[in-house]
């Protein structure tokens, strides 16, 4: 019988798994020459460490510098590469720059992959590269991502979902490799913060950012803050949303943001859901 990897409320067969990784190994040798669109976050720092492995010199991990990725998401990119060894550097975007970007549409998440992408072709060609590869996985495929359209545009290549591997199955595989980022919180760029149609801004980008470095000083390690003019919701994550229901803990949230310009701030009760903003979309 096949063994059974326990993960959360999950259970896994351990020779499913395997045999995942080792079609995901396969796919990556049959290019040759990766370059991987590196976030930092679980699922790209697998496929990146994979490349790796695979490839060694060939694969190289490319993360976006923009103001719309926390500067804490750029620091734990770099840790890790230096953890794994392999090549790491980083592009710049200029999604602030265009319109269609900054008006915060539901097509907001297109554009600014489509500058990603449109760079990473540029930086392709230039050293030879023709493989460009990024970390979606198959639990991502069900959900409202206008990114993906623009990776199909630019012939981005999703190994995960071609191995057939889904999150907890990329954790689970984080996990026996004893990589750091197996369990590491879900994370997104900055502007998933902004409501659609409220402009996205580097200006509001920042300030959710240095309102979200205050709270992770606190101790909390799954949270958004959501950016809504004068009001501010936090969204903290079910099991330490206890914690954050304390009149103190209210008077520490106060004294973080209404310096930063909110005149109201308060607390999301049904706590941290991923995509949230979405939910207005029909």
């Amino acid at each position: 019988m096949a063994t059974l990897v326990s993960l959360g409320a999950s259970k896994l067969d351990a020779a499913l798994l395997a045999q995942k990784q080792e079609k995901l190994f396969s796919i990556l040798a049959d290019m040759g020459r990766v370059m991987v669109a590196y976030s930092g976050g679980t699922d790209s720092a697998y496929l990146a460490w994979v490349a790796h492995r695979v490839l060694s010199g060939n694969a190289i991990a490319i993360t976006a510098d923009s103001a719309s990725i926390p500067e804490s998401h750029k620091r734990d990119a770099e840790a890790f590469a230096r953890e794994c060894g392999f090549r790491h550097e980083y592009i710049e975007t200029h999604e602030f720059d265009n319109p269609d970007y900054v008006k915060n549409d539901p097509n907001r998440c297109f554009h600014c992959k489509d500058e990603l992408f449109t760079e990473l072709d540029a930086l392709g060609r230039e050293r030879g590269i023709e493989h460009i590869v990024y970390g979606v996985n198959v639990d991502d495929l069900g959900d409202y991502r206008p990114g993906q359209r623009a990776a199909k545009l630019h012939q981005v290549e999703a190994p995960l979902v071609d191995a057939g591997l889904t999150k907890a199955e990329i954790r689970e595989l984080s996990r026996l490799a004893n990589l750091s980022t197996w369990d590491r919180p879900a994370s997104a760029c900055l502007s998933s913060r902004i409501p659609y149609g409220t402009a996205v801004t580097v200006e509001n980008v920042k300030t959710v950012e240095v309102g979200e470095e205050a709270i992770r000083t606190l101790g909390f390690r799954q949270f958004r803050v959501r950016f809504h003019g004068e009001l501010v919701r936090l969204e903290i994550a079910p099991d330490e949303l206890a914690r954050a229901l304390t009149p103190e803990m209210a008077q520490a949230f106060v004294e973080i943001f209404k310096p930063l310009g909110f005149h109201y701030v308060t607390i999301d009760l049904e706590g941290y859901r991923q995509g949230s903003l979405n939910s207005v979309l029909k």
